[in-house]
């Protein structure tokens, strides 16, 4: 099986970026528990305060399915939607090498 990644920029409403990463917390421990998750992370743009970027990695796109279809992922948007700054932006990518693919 192929392993899958998402590169996702999530832009925050002005001002409310460290509000979005707060709300975003439940999904980091939530992800920490699921089987096929293999990186689920958080990163600021110190070049845009209002911006959050997620890298995440996945063991195959079965898994990713799983991680989309969570509970706990139908319950992130209404959670981070007072925070955002417009739809996430997504690019789903297929890993081909280097230090932990």
């Amino acid at each position: 099986m192929a392993k899958v990644a998402v590169w996702a920029k999530i832009p925050a409403a002005p001002g409310k970026r460290d509000d979005l990463a707060k709300a975003l917390g439940t999904a980091l421990e939530t992800a920490k528990a699921e089987k096929g998750t293999i990186y689920y992370i958080l990163h600021s743009d110190p070049s845009d305060d209002n911006a959050l970027f997620m890298y995440e990695m996945y063991e195959s796109q079965e898994a990713l399915n799983e991680h989309m279809g969570s509970e706990a992922f139908k319950a992130l948007g209404p959670s981070i939607a007072p925070f955002l700054g417009g739809r996430p932006e997504l690019s789903f990518v297929s890993p081909l090498g280097g230090k932990g693919a």
